[in-house]
């Protein structure tokens, strides 16, 4: 033990030593989520025009700058280290490094300004600027030299100017020794607007296979305090061998520029660059530590070593109790290797998030070599959870999410592959769900990509025979507490697959809540939260199934219960519009627009009075999920739905009707519900 312990300080403090050097050779790396003037300035070239100002790179003059012009202005701003991008010149060895290049942008110009002229990512052998590069050059070439494999250029150009070679004025490209675009993708089928009129971001992803030799485009809007999400399809996908065209050493960085006319303030508001580098030469810089600093880190490193073994020690023992308690689990799926899922999600890079909620961030990845029923060979895709917080409360989450699912076995519910409790992290491994979520179909995708009727009902079925298992079937109650479109997932043929059990609690038969375990709470999304759960502070199967309802309504309205409508002179939720519209004996105005008639009338309408059933403000009004799945499959009738919607009460004093317009009782129930703590 003695032995050990002595080993393990030996260890910190070389890796204490490392880290130090690492750190004063160069102190700010990437990613950068900020830009600082006093700080990075030696860690960019910069060109004339260019800047870091407002935490951003500005590639042409910015608003701070107003008495310099911004007409006819290009910069370059290029990270100071040049990447080696192959190994060797020889013909033979067709080895390129592989890259991703994950960038906040925003191209901001005035009402009154014509935008224009364009940005680029730029790989370039040289961070310098040929001259005369404004306006339609982008910073990257000038009339002499447009087009000559000298350039030793590659760009992925956002052109916001229409050329006579350019098919619109608000295109990607891909751009090699010219501006002249090899490849170019209008953007206006994605809903993008490079430069719109109000300043809009947007995180780019590029990215570059080495073996394959293909890069790929991906941009997605950018929403305020949401993780972005890479979008499942690339804009452009484009082979292109960079050993052709560019210098074995090369910078990487961005371009931009404006017109005569045609002006914009062209911005990187974060940039993470992870490159596969192959190494040119040892780092000597460990030698030029002199004796001194080393006798400092060693005496700094033998204090800390101590205290680190102390801890080390503790971890251990409680990592020892949870594997023991996960191992005793019956019907455990496969335990992983900490360093499996980190080669699988590629370091967990930001590249590859699926998505993040409280309880932890969801990345895609790769397995390879497995085949679990067969042990053959082959790859699967996966999707990895990390739970972001590894204190005492984080490994009750785990605890709580893995020893709810492991047994659970339905074609509906998200198949739980493995897990890992190693390091102090806390993963869960399930299936890769290639079509996403149900909510990104219904918010995300264009109107020619929209859920078709089909995909909606079958949706709908397998949520529905979902939820029936959880309540009915399982050996215990399983309360989901969060059922919403986001954790709706869909395969490969567009089956629903309910996930995400971070809130769900496992009831026995004969309690009614969860906070009968002593763990009352409101848990849940605003506007599928049923409107008792705000008094009793208790999640019941019935919540659940006024959850359902909210899904049901959106799902066929194609709106989320969160917003409002406006309908006349008034606002309206979700279920109050489609309400009214029950009322009034045109419900089905309340179907997806987006659906253009493609839908049978008959069969929305009894999903929308379903919605609305399971949407009762009396919980002991809703109809039980048998009864749910039988009124989808068609074999039983929608049960009544009055034309008023009932008023909630508390306490329960039956069923009361609202005699007045539904915004009346609308109103007094968001009172009430704003009201609580």
């Amino acid at each position: 033990m003695v032995f050990s312990q002595r080993l393990s300080i030996i260890y910190f403090v070389f890796t204490f030593a490392i880290i130090f050097v690492a750190s004063a050779a160069d102190p700010r790396q990437f990613p950068f989520t900020t830009f600082s003037e006093k700080t990075d300035q030696s860690i960019f070239h910069f060109t004339p025009h260019s800047s870091i100002d407002q935490g951003a790179l500005q590639l042409t003059p910015d608003s701070e700058n107003a008495e310099v012009s911004y007409s006819n202005k290009s910069g370059r701003i290029m990270y100071h280290k040049p990447y080696r991008l192959w190994s060797s010149d020889n013909e033979d060895d067709d080895g390129v490094a592989s890259f991703n290049s994950t960038f906040l942008i925003n191209i901001y110009r005035e009402k009154d300004w014509i935008a224009g002229e364009g940005f680029a990512f730029l790989i370039a052998s040289d961070w310098n600027m040929p001259e005369q590069s404004y306006g339609q050059w982008l910073g990257l070439t000038n009339a002499t030299t447009d087009g000559n494999a000298k350039n030793h250029m590659v760009a992925i150009e956002f052109d916001t100017r229409k050329q006579d070679f350019d098919p619109d004025d608000n295109h990607i490209g891909l751009n090699i020794n010219s501006v002249r675009s090899s490849k170019t993708v209008s953007l206006e089928a994605f809903d993008i607007e490079i430069s719109p009129e109000v300043g809009t971001n947007y995180t780019v992803w590029v990215q570059y296979n080495g073996s394959s030799k293909v890069i790929e485009v991906y941009m997605a809007k950018r929403i305020i305090n949401i993780p972005p999400v890479r979008p499942e399809t690339p804009l452009m996908k484009e082979p292109v061998n960079l050993k052709q065209y560019l210098k074995q050493d090369s910078y990487f960085g961005f371009s931009g520029s404006t017109g005569s006319r045609a002006k914009q303030l062209n911005c990187v508001l974060e940039w993470n660059l992870v490159v596969q580098e192959f190494k040119t030469r040892k780092n000597m810089t460990l030698l030029k530590i002199g004796v001194p600093a080393l006798v400092l880190l060693v005496v700094f490193g033998v204090i800390l070593g101590v205290g680190y073994v102390k801890k080390r020690k503790r971890t251990t023992l409680e990592e020892s109790i949870v594997l023991g308690t996960l191992k005793r689990l019956p019907g455990m799926p496969r335990e992983f290797k900490y360093k499996e899922l980190k080669d699988a999600t590629n370091n967990f890079h930001a590249s590859m998030i699926l998505g993040q909620g409280g309880f932890g961030v969801v990345y895609r990845g790769t397995l390879r070599d497995f085949d679990e029923a067969n042990a053959t060979n082959e790859s699967a895709e996966i999707a990895v959870k990390q739970f972001s917080r590894d204190n005492i409360k984080g490994k009750d989450d785990f605890m709580a999410e893995l020893t709810i699912i492991h047994r659970l076995r339905h074609k509906n519910l998200v198949r739980l592959v493995g897990w890992c409790y190693e390091k102090g992290k806390l993963l869960l491994v399930y299936d890769f769900m290639p079509n996403g979520s149900v909510d990104r179909h219904l918010y995300k995708a264009s109107n020619q990509n929209t859920l078709n009727w089909e995909h909606r009902c079958k949706i709908l079925a397998g949520v529905a025979s979902a939820l029936h298992y959880l309540q009915n079937e399982y050996d215990q109650k399983v309360v989901h507490r969060d059922l919403k479109a986001s954790n709706i997932l869909l395969d490969s043929e567009f089956n629903a697959r309910l996930g995400d059990f971070g809130l769900a609690r496992a009831l026995e038969q004969e309690r009614n809540s969860y906070a009968e375990l002593e763990l009352a709470g409101v848990a849940g999304t605003l506007g599928y939260v049923a409107p008792e759960c705000f008094h009793t502070r208790k999640a019941t199967p019935e919540s659940d199934v006024f959850s359902f309802g909210a899904v049901v309504l959106e799902i066929v309205c194609g709106k989320s219960p969160g917003i409002q409508i406006i309908h006349g002179q008034h606002q309206f939720s979700l279920v109050d519009w489609v309400w009214m519209l029950h009322r009034e004996g045109c419900i089905e105005e309340a179907v997806d627009e987006r659906l253009n008639s493609n839908y049978a009338l008959d069969e929305a309408k009894k999903l929308l009075l379903l919605g609305l059933a399971c949407s009762h403000p009396i919980a002991s009004e809703r109809p039980q999920t048998q009864a749910i799945c039988q009124i989808i499959s068609g074999t039983m009738s929608v049960p009544s739905v009055p034309p008023f919607k009932p008023v909630f009460t508390w306490p329960s004093m039956g069923t009361a009707y609202s005699s007045t317009d539904s915004t009346v009782s609308n109103v007094t129930l968001s009172r009430i519900t704003v009201s609580l703590p």
